[in-house]
């Protein structure tokens, strides 16, 4: 595995607040443990069949919540939820207009936002069709498996 790999893997352990990721790739296996976790924080073992080598990340800030995603929805309705764990965008580029705003109609399979994980953009589109009541998530904000982000009625 190169070193601009380990690199992307580290700052996504950073970047999205998970406490472990193992990663295997053929004979290579790596394992990046996060500050916080039980097991020695920013710790990234690479093994191989040849010796064990040991690097150490750089530390960790606390991942960014707001209010609204560790508490249920003001709104009622559908709750479009995040599949992954990335960094939430609401348009494809910084000069474009967002893909949704609050009172746009959607259909199913419109594309509301974008989540950046390990270098990739990946669409994520309406599994509902209705009104966008409510956006839950900031732009640039990193985002949690199974993380509330919009509310369609």
């Amino acid at each position: 595995m190169d070193l601009r790999k380990l690199k992307t893997l580290i700052d996504l352990v950073s970047e999205s607040g998970i406490s472990e990721l193992e990663v295997n790739e053929g004979e290579d296996r790596v394992r990046i443990v996060n500050a916080g976790s039980p097991a020695p924080a920013g710790q990234v073992v690479y093994a191989n069949p040849a010796p064990a080598q040991v690097m150490q990340a750089a530390p960790v800030a606390a991942p960014v919540t707001t209010p609204a995603a560790d508490e249920a929805p003001a709104e009622t309705g559908f709750v479009a939820r995040s599949p992954m764990v990335g960094t939430f965008y609401r348009a494809p580029n910084p000069e474009s207009p967002d893909f949704v705003k609050v009172g746009d109609t959607v259909k199913v399979g419109q594309t509301l936002c974008i989540i950046e994980a390990m270098k990739l953009l990946n669409e994520i589109e309406s599994e509902q069709a209705g009104v966008i009541k409510q956006i839950l998530c900031e732009n640039g904000q990193g985002v949690e498996f199974d993380q509330p982000l919009f509310i369609i009625a």
